[in-house]
C-alpha cells in the first residue's frame, strides 16, 4: 500500500510529462483512471502497448470527448476525485467543458493539475512546441555541451519528465495536503519553463556570482574539468569520473599510477587543465573499461562505467537494489522513490493496463446498464 493510498485521480490522456506524472501517482498507491480522448487515437502502430510503459500501473477508458455523454460522464468521475490532471493548451479542456472553472464547481476540493511548456498565460502560450524548445528558452539547453560544439539535447529528461512531470507531481501534492486544511481545491499551473529554470537555481546563483561560464564545456560540471568527465577505454567504451575534491582527486592520480612531477601543481589553474586532460585520456585508453572497473572499485575515486541501456539493469547495484524489474518480458524502471513503511508497486504492466474499461468505470461508481448506454451511444470506445 503506497503513500497516495485513498486518492483518486482522473487524468486526462496526453503525451509524455502528462502520462509519467500519473504513472508515478498510481505506482505511490493513488487510484488513477485513464482517459483518452479519443477511442482509438493514442498509440504508435508497431508499438505494442507492454512497451508503452508510461501508461503502466493504471487503467485506460477511451472516450469520445467531443460527444457531451462522455464529458458528462468524466465530470461524474471528478465530482468523485482528489485531483484531475491534464496536457493540452491553453483553452482546450475549457471548449469541452472540462476546465478548471468547471471541475471546481462540480467539485470545490478538487487539485486541478496543468502542464504545458510554455505555461498558462504569456505570449507563446498558445504557440506550439516541445522539450527542445522549452528548454531552449531557460538557457539549459546552452548549457549542456562540448566547449567549441553546439549544444547538444539531454534526450528530453530536463523539460518533460524533470521540469515538467516532476513538478506537475510535487504541486499536486503539495495542493492536496493543502486541501486537507483549507477544504478548498486549486489549480496547479505546471510549465516545463518554469520547471527547467528551477532545475538551473545553482547555476545561475554561480552565473551570478562569476563562478559559471556562458561559454559551454568550461564549467566544473559541464565537462569544462578534465577531472569531471568521460573518457574512453582500449575497447571503445568510456568511464565517467568526478573527482571534484582533492581527497578523490588524489585517489584517482594513485590508481592511474600518474608521476604527479608530470602534471601542473595547481589543478586549478586552466592553463594546465589540457595537459591534466591528454594524461588522462592516455591513461585510460591503455586498459578496458572492465579493466578500470576492477582498479577503481572500492577506492574512492567517484568513478562509474558507462553503461548502455542494455547493460544498465544487469549492474551488480541496479540488481542488488532491484532498480530494474521485468514485467511482460519487458525490463523496465521499478517505481522510485523508496519508503520505509507504506511500499510503492506497479499494480498493471503496460500490457495489461487496458483491462476492460467496463472494469474501470464500475470501480467509479457506473452501473452495468448504464455503462452499455454509454458503449452504445458511441461515448465510450
Amino acid at each position: 500500500m503506497g503513500p497516495l493510498t485513498g486518492i483518486r485521480i482522473v487524468e486526462l490522456g496526453g503525451i509524455g510529462p502528462g502520462p509519467f506524472a500519473a504513472m508515478l501517482f498510481s505506482e505511490m498507491g493513488a487510484e488513477v483512471v485513464r482517459i483518452a480522448r479519443r477511442p482509438g487515437a493514442e498509440g504508435i502502430k508497431g508499438f505494442d502497448k507492454r512497451y508503452r510503459l508510461l501508461d503502466r500501473g493504471r487503467r485506460t477508458v477511451a472516450m469520445d470527448l467531443k460527444n457531451p455523454r462522455a464529458v458528462e460522464a468524466v465530470r461524474r468521475m471528478i465530482a468523485k476525485a482528489d485531483a484531475v490532471t491534464e496536457g493540452f493548451r491553453p483553452g482546450v479542456v475549457e471548449r469541452l467543458g472540462l476546465g478548471p472553472d468547471d471541475c471546481l464547481a462540480l467539485n470545490p476540493k478538487i487539485v486541478y493539475g496543468r502542464i504545458t511548456g510554455w505555461g498558462q498565460d504569456g505570449p507563446l502560450a498558445a504557440e506550439p512546441g516541445h522539450d527542445i524548445n522549452y528548454i531552449a528558452l531557460t538557457g539549459a539547453l546552452h548549457a549542456i555541451g562540448r566547449k567549441d560544439g553546439p549544444p547538444v539535447p539531454p534526450l528530453n529528461l530536463v523539460g518533460d519528465f524533470g521540469g515538467g512531470a516532476m513538478y506537475l507531481a510535487f504541486g499536486i501534492v503539495c495542493a492536496l495536503l493543502e486541501a486537507r486544511s483549507s477544504g478548498k481545491g486549486q489549480v496547479v499551473d505546471a510549465a516545463m519553463i518554469d520547471g527547467a529554470s528551477s532545475l538551473m537555481t545553482m547555476m545561475y546563483g554561480m552565473h551570478a556570482a562569476g563562478l559559471w561560464s556562458d561559454e559551454r564545456g568550461s564549467n566544473r560540471l559541464d565537462s569544462g574539468t578534465p577531472w569531471y568527465d568521460v573518457y574512453e577505454t582500449s575497447d571503445g567504451k568510456w568511464i565517467s569520473i568526478g573527482c571534484n575534491e582533492p581527497q578523490f582527486y588524489d585517489a584517482l592520480l594513485d590508481r592511474l599510477g600518474v608521476d604527479r612531477s608530470t602534471l601542473p601543481a595547481d589543478r586549478h589553474d586552466r592553463a594546465g587543465w589540457p595537459a591534466i586532460r591528454a594524461c588522462f585520456a592516455r591513461k585510460f585508453r591503455e586498459k578496458t573499461r572492465d579493466e578500470w572497473c576492477a582498479i577503481m572499485t572500492g577506492c574512492e575515486v567517484c568513478f562509474a562505467p558507462v553503461l548502455s541501456m542494455a547493460e544498465a539493469p544487469l549492474h551488480p547495484q541496479m540488481k542488488a537494489r532491484g532498480t530494474f524489474v521485468e514485467l511482460d518480458g519487458v525490463v523496465q524502471p521499478a517505481p522510485a522513490p523508496r519508503f520505509s513503511r507504506t511500499r510503492p508497486e506497479i499494480r498493471h504492466s503496460a500490457g495489461s493496463a487496458g483491462q476492460p474499461a467496463d472494469d474501470a468505470l464500475a470501480d467509479w461508481g457506473f452501473a452495468a446498464a448504464e455503462i452499455a448506454d454509454l458503449r452504445a451511444c458511441g461515448a465510450v470506445g
